[in-house]
């Protein structure tokens, strides 16, 4: 099995930047407890404008697509 390395994009609405901060402490977390990511840790980074970057490690395509249906993420 290959990991998936990405790169993802968070802009919060206005007045949710602080929920998003919160969500984004604790989402990698969840991912790992599903069995989605890898170990590896993930990179973090905030722009200017708000907008929250983060570069993680996927187990796979299908831990990906699985995220999207897994009513725990």
């Amino acid at each position: 099995m290959s990991g998936r390395i990405v790169i993802a994009a968070f802009r919060p609405k206005p007045g949710k930047e602080k929920h998003l901060e919160k969500l984004m402490t604790t989402h990698l977390t969840l991912l790992r407890k599903e069995n989605l990511v890898s170990d590896r840790e993930s990179i973090v980074m905030k722009s200017k404008d708000g907008t929250i970057i983060e570069v993680l490690e996927w187990k796979s395509n299908e831990a990906i697509a699985s995220a999207h249906t897994n009513p725990e993420i």
